[in-house]
C-alpha cells in the first residue's frame, strides 16, 4: 500500500510525502497525480522519507516523474543509491566536510541517536 500526503509548500510547489511501498497499481496511482499537478504548472517534490520498497514498476513510473520535473528527495541510502543507478537524479542531504551522517528527517530519531552515542 501506499499513503500519499499532500502539502501545499506555497502557490507554485507541492510536495507529496509517500509512505509504504510504491508497486504496480500504487506506481501507477503516484504517477497519475503527480502528472495532474504538473499539468497545473505546479512543482512537484517527491518526500521518499517513508518509503520502504520500490518495485519494478515503480522505478520505472519514477524514471518518467523525473524527466517530467519531478524531484526525489528523503531517501533512504539504500533507495537512493537504487535510483541512481537508474538514472533518476535524487536530492540528498547536506553532508559537512568530515562525512558526517546527514541529519535524520524525524526530531525523535535525532535525540535518540544522541543518548545512544553518550552510553
Amino acid at each position: 500500500m501506499l499513503r500519499i500526503q499532500r502539502y501545499d509548500v506555497n502557490a507554485r510547489t507541492v510536495s507529496l510525502v509517500l509512505q509504504g511501498r510504491i508497486v504496480a497499481e500504487w506506481a501507477d496511482l503516484l504517477e497519475r497525480e503527480c502528472a495532474e499537478l504538473m499539468r497545473s504548472q505546479l512543482r512537484v517534490v517527491l518526500d521518499f522519507s517513508e518509503v520502504v520498497f520500490i518495485g519494478r514498476y515503480g522505478v520505472k513510473a519514477l524514471g518518467r516523474l523525473g524527466r517530467a520535473g519531478a524531484q526525489v528527495i528523503g531517501c533512504t541510502p539504500l533507495i537512493a543509491a537504487m535510483l541512481e543507478q537508474e538514472g533518476i537524479a535524487v536530492r540528498r542531504p547536506f553532508r559537512d566536510a568530515q562525512n558526517a551522517p546527514a541529519t535524520p528527517s524525524h526530531p525523535q530519531q535525532t535525540v535518540r541517536n544522541r543518548k545512544e552515542r553518550s552510553s
